[in-house]
């Protein structure tokens, strides 16, 4: 339908009277049954006999759609909005991991200035030997470039944007932007990703920043749980409706009266939680025609992912879902 308001259309209809003295029975019959009905109608009216018959008719709904297309617009704008808000607090939390990412490179490029200074400085000079270490200078300035690149990306503030995204390659830089802060909580990573996924249509910033809040939000688990063998396992498969992307931890897990209520907006359990950030994570899945998973294992470990249509040529229609439980 035309998103023109509807008091518009109903102006240019009262406006043209010829339209208007036009209409009649015959217009709303159905244009099938109308030589029928005719016909009948005609030998009725020369007979004067009585007579009964059936017909389809039109009908028609008009309604002014203008102020929910508004109101929906504004709130898949609020929704944009808190996700950012919700990516740029996460990047807050791995300050300390991004300037780790971001200096490492950094160090290593001094390293190689150094270097590519004593072999010009040498007698003779030892061209070779300083061309090898200016290029890996270049290596490692490309290094931090990418690095800057992804983080700007996730906090940078932009609509929404679609495309085909390779989502192994998505959770690979995920994985990259917290491996210091993994490091530094003793969590050893493992991921298991299957080859020759098709590729899902979605936004990549999104999609990375629902895999960030299950990887921190896992983190911190067993960091709260205390001693013992943290485990981060990311494993992604295809499945009969779409890629599936799982992020599992070694940590005490959770009720499976709870399970339902994780993605609950300002449900938490942490005492220094908001309980916004599996929500927001729900409502983006959700906008790309998936939806969420959760479940516990018994006595140990959570299991938290999501699973997303694979991008196809045609249109997909919208189906949406429940979240559904599982456990492993």
């Amino acid at each position: 339908m035309s998103s023109k308001p509807a008091t518009a259309n109903f102006s240019s209809i009262l406006a043209d009277r010829e339209e208007l003295k036009n209409w009649g029975t015959n217009d709303t019959v159905h244009p099938d049954d109308l030589p029928g009905i005719l016909e009948l109608v005609k030998r009725g009216g020369a007979s004067e006999i009585p007579f009964n018959f059936e017909l389809r008719v039109r009908r028609f709904l008009l309604a002014d759609i203008e102020d929910r297309k508004r109101a929906l617009a504004r709130l898949e704008q609020m929704q944009s909005e808190l996700a950012h808000m919700n990516r740029v607090a996460t990047m807050g939390q791995l300050a300390a991991s991004i300037a780790h990412e971001v200096n490492q490179p950094i160090t290593a490029a001094l390293t190689y200035a150094l270097a590519a200074r004593r072999w010009l400085n040498a007698e003779p000079p030892n061209f070779n030997e300083a061309n090898d270490a200016l290029s890996l200078i270049v290596r490692e300035g490309n290094r931090a470039a990418e690095v800057v690149g992804r983080i700007r990306a996730l906090i940078k503030k932009a609509p929404p944007r679609k495309g085909a995204v390779a989502i192994n390659d998505a959770i690979l830089e995920v994985i990259a932007l917290t491996r210091t802060e993994t490091a530094d909580n003793s969590v050893s990573v493992r991921a298991e990703l299957a080859e020759g996924l098709p590729h899902i249509w979605g936004d990549r910033v999104q999609l990375q920043q629902v895999l960030l809040n299950m990887i921190i939000n896992a983190i911190e688990t067993m960091r709260s749980a205390g001693e013992g063998e943290r485990e981060l396992f990311i494993n992604s498969r295809n499945e009969p409706d779409g890629v599936s992307v799982e992020v599992r931890d070694s940590g005490p897990g959770f009720a499976s009266a709870d399970t339902n209520r994780k993605f609950e907006a300002f449900y938490t359990t942490k005492d220094d939680g908001v309980g916004l950030g599996l929500s927001i994570c729900r409502s983006i899945i959700e906008a790309h025609d998936g939806r969420m998973r959760a479940g516990s294992n018994v006595p140990r470990s959570a299991v938290f992912g999501f699973i997303a249509p694979a991008h196809l040529p045609q249109q997909r229609e919208r189906n949406p879902r429940d979240e559904d439980d599982y456990g492993r």
